[in-house]
């Protein structure tokens, strides 16, 4: 049978030495005597000849070039089926874009774990929160804009208004601060009044009144405006992790380290009902966004309900490694998300209502498919623990961000896509782009 590649004489010669020479290398004499006689070559070996290491030379190279060879036939055809698509079937996968390695952008400069981030609303800045303090980013350049001093100890939280018009933050040191974004986002209100650790805050619906959560076991309200708290809410047994408003502000839910999430009526201040059913600490809560109402109520085998009422599902995840997805009505848990091997920190539903994302010490984000509860996808996201994951709207187009500073927009006008940036114990954050 004949061969289907045919060599020169000249190339049968380096073969034949450069295989001799590596059978000699490797002490296989006879294979090196066999050869030598059979094919008929008068080689002596010689460390120093080109034939030298030349067959493992050209073995690595040619493992090499297969890699290549993968990795450009797999982006070709990610290209081609993105190419195969028509204008309106690309802009909706784009907006049921999930997170896949890696990320678009690394972020470093904190010399301390990030404990959250906040996107702005409108611009492509990006807030977070440290061990060390709160920097402020051009997420899209990868650019540190500034660092914001007034908190004497770690800042646990952060959050925009509606507007991106200010920035509230809580901290260690027990005080909440209010920056104004649009004057050199400068400290303008600072409140006393917890009596430990504020570990959480929100802007409430309309900006007015930011609500906040301590170590001291208590969730308190702040007008902005008056510069003092007018309302206490208590209830917590231990140490409150986390309070959030619904869309509308009119139902708050917390969770804590006494093991419990909770649904408060805003207006009364009265516990609604006790999420119970965690065996270690609950450290984070989210509302489900109305439009992941349809996939919850597929997976509950729900069929009565179909109120668009906002608050009326929410998520806990907690040091037990898991995530149960309740009503927050009837305080009845619908379904176990089993799945992280160490604790759930953060959780967000995912613009299109389909999907829940969480991330945990296990360093890897994961994404939960609403209607069956599977989970879809697991990214390994940083080199430890996950501890902050949000959502942002990437605006393309003109208009200038405070203090004049230009956008730096890379997509093209008009356009707007999902990111989600993620923090993490290894003092990066990581902003995942489609």
């Amino acid at each position: 049978m004949s061969s289907a590649f045919s060599l020169s004489d000249r190339q049968k010669d380096e073969l034949h030495k450069s295989i001799l020479e590596y059978l000699s290398s490797q002490n296989f004499q006879e294979a090196f005597d066999a050869l030598r006689a059979e094919a008929n070559v008068d080689y002596t070996p010689d460390p120093k000849s080109k034939y030298s290491q030349l067959l493992e030379k050209k073995w690595t190279s040619v493992i090499r070039l297969q890699k290549k060879i993968h990795d450009l036939e797999t982006r070709n055809a990610a290209l081609t089926e993105e190419l195969s698509l028509a204008p309106s079937k690309r802009s909706a996968s784009q907006a049921e874009w999930i997170p896949r390695a890696p990320a678009g952008r690394v972020l470093t400069g904190h010399r301390g774990e990030i404990y959250r981030v906040a996107f702005h609303p409108s611009y492509s800045l990006l807030a977070s929160a440290s061990l060390d303090g709160i920097k402020i980013w051009d997420w899209e350049t990868g650019e540190l804009e500034r660092t914001l001093k007034g908190h004497t100890r770690p800042v646990s939280d952060i959050d925009f208004d509606s507007k991106g018009n200010l920035l509230v933050s809580c901290s260690a040191d027990t005080f909440i601060k209010v920056w104004d974004t649009q004057n050199d986002w400068k400290n303008t209100k600072t409140f006393p009044g917890h009596d430990h650790s504020v570990s959480s805050v929100r802007f409430l619906p309309g900006d007015d009144l930011i609500i906040s959560a301590s170590r001291d076991k208590s969730i308190r309200v702040w007008n902005i405006a008056m510069g003092h708290q007018v309302r206490l809410l208590s209830g917590h047994d231990d140490w409150v992790r986390c309070v959030i408003p619904s869309d509308d502000g009119r139902i708050l839910a917390s969770c804590s380290n006494d093991h419990t999430a909770r649904i408060w009526d805003y207006q009364s201040g009265e516990t609604k009902c006790e999420l119970r059913g965690h065996e270690n600490v609950v450290e984070t809560v989210a509302f489900a966004p109305v439009n992941a109402y349809p996939a919850i109520r597929e997976l509950g085998g729900i069929t009565s309900e179909r109120s668009k009422q906002p608050g009326m599902y929410v998520a806990t995840g907690s040091r037990d490694k898991v995530i149960k997805l309740w009503d927050a009505l009837s305080g009845q848990l619908i379904r176990n998300l089993p799945g992280h091997d160490n604790w759930v920190r953060a959780l967000v539903f995912h613009p299109t209502g389909k999907y829940l994302l969480s991330c945990a010490d296990d360093k890897s984000i994961r994404v939960w498919e609403l209607s069956t509860g599977r989970c879809v996808k697991t990214v390994e996201a940083h080199s430890h623990f996950v501890t902050t994951m949000a959502w942002g709207r990437a605006t393309v187009g003109g208009g200038t961000q405070p203090n004049g500073t230009a956008p730096g927009a890379t997509t093209e006008e008009g356009k707007r896509v999902n990111v989600l940036a993620t923090g993490s114990v290894d003092q990066t954050i990581k902003v995942w782009t489609p």
